[in-house]
């Protein structure tokens, strides 16, 4: 088997080993989520209570509620993406930060 060119689509999702479906796609997303649980439980030791606000969604909302509905709210993005337009998936991780964005901007 050929080497897959650094950084080009065959690198992110050739397997890193034979257990489950393990890719550096994969661990990437999961790196992310660990790391903005993080930065909010940062973000919260630095400036507690969560910056509570009154959002377009007629409820109050935190910011850790804010990182949940961005994330779910990605999930179904690149869910949809995947079952209408398949790959690849540049698309919809411009639209899911967009989303996000909006999410802590508005709700």
């Amino acid at each position: 088997m050929p080497e897959a060119v650094l950084f080009s689509a065959e690198w992110w999702t050739e397997p890193l080993g034979s257990w489950m479906a393990w890719t550096r796609a994969t661990a990437a997303f999961f790196l992310f989520v660990v790391t903005a649980i993080m930065t909010m439980g940062v973000w919260e030791y630095f400036s507690p209570g969560g910056g509570p606000r009154h959002g377009i969604l007629g409820l109050d909302t935190t910011r850790g509620d804010r990182l949940f509905i961005s994330l779910l709210g990605s999930a179904f993005i690149f869910l949809a993406w995947l079952g209408l337009m398949g790959t690849p998936l540049w698309a919809p991780l411009g639209i899911a930060i967009i989303y996000m964005v909006a999410v802590f901007r508005w709700v």
